[in-house]
């Protein structure tokens, strides 16, 4: 099947922003040249500086920060897609759901709610499982705990991807760090061995500034979107919760519809 073109701009758009940081670092490393001039301590890979080979000073553990980062663009591919308003709550399927709770047609909107499975009509049909117009406002108390309590399960659910992030952005520092540790050590054992020239000592610093430098790379962006998108997953929650609640009062007649679609006081 033929995907849609806002499916396809939501796919490509964290690619096409990992894109930027990426160009923008690569065009910020090259900037800084190291002047080939007599007493220079060296250079890495020449007279320039750039990505590829920063990645290659920093040794073993720059590949593990490669993981990271392949891990933490996953991530956030797959929370753009996931966390949209279209995905978890559609505006047409909660029209269609109000109508249904103001006709009282209970397992029309519980059938509904199975065909079309998001976040929104998994804590819609949670509650319609407590209906009972035997009492006092179709059991609306019970239907209210019902839906706050699969609420904060998909919550729950939702965030646990977010947090990847959040670990991404803890651990890659961390790792960054121990690879800085190693270049250091490195570099001292060069000098109790009686290396004490520049050049000697240039490859384990570099190895050191390497990771540090690879371990905020990854970092950072994960920090920004594990923000990003827990400001998003609460919007959509709060969203879903106030739908929600609207439907059930329709249902339980705390509020009427009026013929053109619009609540009546």
């Amino acid at each position: 099947m033929q995907m849609k073109r806002h499916e396809i701009l939501t796919v490509m758009r964290p690619i096409f922003y990992i894109l930027i940081v990426f160009v923008f670092a690569q065009w910020w490393l090259t900037d800084l040249v190291i002047a080939d001039e007599p007493g220079s301590a060296g250079s890495i890979a020449g007279n320039e500086v750039t990505v590829l080979s920063v990645y290659k000073s920093g040794g073993w553990v720059m590949h593990i920060l490669l993981l990271c980062s392949v891990a933490t663009i996953a991530v956030i591919v797959y929370c753009f897609i996931r966390f949209s308003v279209k995905k978890m709550c559609p505006e047409g399927i909660s029209d269609t759901m109000v109508r249904l709770m103001q006709s009282r047609d209970v397992s029309g909107a519980y059938a509904l709610c199975h065909e079309n499975s998001n976040s929104f009509t998994n804590v819609l049909s949670a509650a319609l499982l407590k209906v009972n117009f035997d009492r006092d406002r179709a059991n609306k108390e019970s239907m209210d705990q019902a839906a706050g309590e699969e609420l904060d399960y998909e919550e729950t659910a939702q965030m646990q991807w977010v947090n990847y992030l959040n670990v991404f952005a803890t651990i890659a520092p961390m790792i960054g760090l121990f690879g800085t540790v190693l270049g250091m050590m490195q570099s001292f054992g060069d000098l109790s061995a009686g290396k004490s020239e520049p050049a000697d000592l240039a490859g384990g610093i570099n190895a050191a500034m390497g990771t540090t430098a690879g371990g905020l790379f990854v970092g950072i962006p994960a920090m920004f979107f594990y923000f990003f998108f827990r400001n998003r997953l609460t919007a959509i929650m709060s969203l879903i919760q106030k739908r929600t609640s609207f439907a059930l009062d329709v249902l339980s007649g705390e509020v009427r519809i009026s013929e053109e679609g619009t609540p009546e006081g």
